[in-house]
């Protein structure tokens, strides 16, 4: 009996975590994933790194999901919508200087189902002060092309 309990408290537990799941995740589960994905992903990251060291960070802004609902979580905080997130890469990095040259390393990719994926990856910013963290991504796909709908970097402490 105690045991039918436990199993009953377990799966009551998995089914609440279940519906946390944001919507843009989606729920068909892909047997098989698209092998040029992380190809792809890294050509999006290539991409951006081009722009950031160009110092453009609106360009840089193109792979992020231009809505609302994207989210950028780092230092504890975490910014809600994409003019948000712009404002704060100006306000943080309002110079080439403070921008330094980014490069992203390490990079893995796995594709979740048909329409959404993971990237893990580690950043380094060559300036004057370097800093360098990581970072994982979440992407979904909108019509085709992938978006970047939550961004979630660290710093890692020296």
């Amino acid at each position: 009996m105690m045991k039918a309990l436990v199993i009953l408290v377990a799966l009551a537990s998995l089914s609440s975590l279940v519906s946390v799941v944001p919507s843009w995740a989606g729920s068909q589960a892909t047997e098989q994933g698209n092998e040029n994905l992380p190809e792809e992903l890294h050509g999006i990251l290539a991409r951006q790194q081009i722009a950031w060291n160009q110092g453009d960070i609106r360009q840089f802004m193109d792979a992020y999901w231009n809505d609302p609902a994207l989210t950028f979580s780092s230092g504890g905080k975490t910014t809600r919508g994409w003019q948000a997130t712009l404002d704060r890469y100006r306000t943080k990095y309002p110079d080439r200087a403070t921008m330094g040259t980014l490069r992203f390393e390490a990079l893995e990719s796995q594709q979740l189902d048909n329409n959404s994926a993971l990237t893990l990856g580690n950043w380094h910013l060559d300036r004057d002060k370097p800093a360098r963290g990581n970072f994982s991504l979440v992407w979904k796909k909108f019509d085709g092309a992938w978006r970047i709908v939550h961004d979630h970097s660290s710093l890692l402490a020296e």
